[in-house]
């Protein structure tokens, strides 16, 4: 098969990776234009470009999908099928374009977590299970019927970037069973409303900063798996009150449960290495933080240089 490739982050690199090393003729990959970024404005190119340069594979960086030019030059490939994975949402003209179809792989078992940010969300509702979906592409988005999906354990000490990388790997494997399989004629398809048996459908729409702002009235458990499930990107986050009864943002990136009785936001520290604070049930010990313009730190290095006013408080 004739294999185009679409997709940007390093999450994607990885099942491009395998496509490439299970013998495919991959004839092109699309990614995001370069951009820059940072105090510099380096231009940076994407995970995938990096890797289909060392590859040697031909690449495309359309600003609009839609664009004649680009859809002209996609066409010309002639590509069997096309292979989708952390992209942006195609227009059908893309989608419906090679005669075996748009194959798309999300990191979540369909119908949940349809979204984009399927792994956060996962985490952040304490599931204990989660797993990639591979799926013919059609209209709405994250609902084509299913080829394949594969399921793993969230184990407690997981947060979303463990997951990622335990499903970056899984998925890999999943798109190279998958295309396996449609090369075979084996395209076993089934519809996502036969496969819901009843169950409650949770959304997995994009991050925004209010949605990751702490609010500390709210239970332990709940706080601890989004710490978990924001951790170590795009990271929860409160105010703390410093020294002058000024609020200081402070991203959390690891807690852990605790038995003490705070009230909520309430915090109890001994200055060294200890620090928790109260919830709307008990409270959480905080052991990996920073503040604004600071690294990423562990709680001892963090209080060596911060100090708390008389009624310090998150808030």
């Amino acid at each position: 098969m004739r294999i185009v490739f679409m997709g940007t982050p390093e999450f994607a690199v990885e099942s491009l990776r395998a496509i490439c090393d299970a013998g495919h003729e991959v004839v092109g990959v699309v990614t995001m234009p370069d951009k820059p970024s940072g105090r510099g404005q380096k231009i940076n190119k994407s995970a995938v470009k990096i890797f289909a340069e060392e590859k040697g594979l031909y690449i495309m960086q359309p600003e609009k999908l839609k664009d004649e030019a680009f859809v002209e030059e996609l066409r010309s490939l002639k590509a069997d099928i096309q292979v989708v994975v952390a992209f942006r949402m195609l227009p059908e003209i893309v989608w419906n374009m090679p005669p075996m179809g748009t194959y798309n792989l999300h990191a979540s078992i369909l119908p949940q977590y349809r979204g984009a940010a399927p792994i956060n969300w996962a985490v952040m509702n304490g599931d204990k299970q989660t797993g990639v979906t591979t799926f013919k592409l059609k209209h709405e988005i994250d609902t084509g019927d299913v080829m394949m999906q594969r399921v793993i354990d969230i184990l407690p000490d997981d947060d979303a970037g463990s997951v990622h990388d335990k499903l970056m790997m899984l998925g890999a494997k999943t798109i190279v069973d998958t295309l396996k399989e449609i090369e075979a004629g084996h395209a076993d398809l089934k519809t996502q409303t036969s496969m819901m048996d009843g169950q409650e459908l949770r959304p997995a729409p994009k991050l925004f900063k209010d949605d990751m702002k702490i609010d500390w009235t709210r239970p332990s458990v709940e706080l601890h798996n989004k710490v978990r499930g924001l951790s170590p990107y795009p990271t929860a986050w409160t105010e703390i009150s410093d020294q002058k009864g000024e609020p200081v943002s402070v991203k959390i990136y690891k807690t852990a449960l605790s038995d003490k009785k705070l009230m909520p936001g309430q915090i109890e520290t001994d200055g060294k290495s200890y620090l928790a604070i109260g919830t709307g049930d008990g409270a959480l010990l905080v052991d990996s933080l920073q503040m604004a313009g600071k690294k990423r730190m562990d709680v001892k290095s963090f209080l060596q240089g911060f100090h708390f006013g008389a009624d310090a408080c998150c808030k």
